[in-house]
């Protein structure tokens, strides 16, 4: 299954503009972050509509390694500890970004060690209608409760829980690690700025992010 971009964006990191287009178009963070590695930086909640997982946090080293180091933070989950530079040499990721959600999920399964653990699914539509957005509550829990993180390609801006503004208007990857209220609300870790390495996100938001795009999901 192709995940079809239906815009074009411009991509702007470190100071520099770059224009994406063509399928799933590069998913490239906004800014370039600092390395860094921390602990786990949740616990594991199971019980009354919520689970979030414990997870080994890395900021991604540049601006163009968001895809790698969202499926290094994915896979952390399961106590993995896979090198970001691995990863992107198995995406093909380079300075234009991880093409798409589409180069992400098989490198989920071979380090996973299942060839169906994950499969992409795709939000074609400019914003995300009540069917998808409840498909993708569905697929957040279940893919939390088998242990696992999901991993979505977003674009454009969206608003956390506390009111603030995550803007990547060229598309970025980030990992989906826990949910709350029967995942109406989410637990997003995000390798862009490890100052903000983890917020919550209602799920209707989340899911207009990632619509024009896709995400990798048990």
């Amino acid at each position: 299954m192709a995940t079809t971009l239906l815009r074009k964006t411009v991509l702007t990191a470190a100071g520099i503009a770059a224009t994406a287009g063509g399928v799933a178009g590069p998913a490239i963070a906004a800014h370039a972050a600092p390395t860094g590695t921390t602990g786990a930086v949740v616990t594991d909640r199971k019980g009354h509509g919520e689970r979030e997982l414990d997870m080994r946090y890395e900021a991604q080293p540049n601006f163009y390694f968001c895809g790698p180091a969202a499926a290094r933070n994915a896979l952390s989950v399961q106590g993995k500890d896979i090198d970001v530079h691995t990863m992107a040499k198995e995406m093909g990721t380079t300075e234009a970004g991880t093409n798409s959600i589409n180069d992400i999920t098989p490198v989920l399964n071979k380090e996973t060690g299942a060839k169906d653990a994950y499969r992409s699914v795709e939000i074609s539509t400019p914003k995300a209608d009540d069917k998808q957005t409840d498909k993708l509550r569905a697929d957040v829990v279940r893919t939390v409760d088998a242990g696992r993180a999901v991993v979505a390609n977003i674009a454009g801006t969206a608003t956390d829980t506390d009111g603030n503004t995550h803007s990547f208007e060229g598309g970025h990857y980030i990992s989906v690690i826990g949910y709350r209220d029967d995942g109406r609300t989410v637990t997003i870790a995000d390798s862009a700025d490890p100052n903000m390495a983890s917020y919550r996100m209602s799920i209707d938001n989340l899911a207009d992010w990632i619509a024009t795009r896709g995400y990798s999901t048990s």
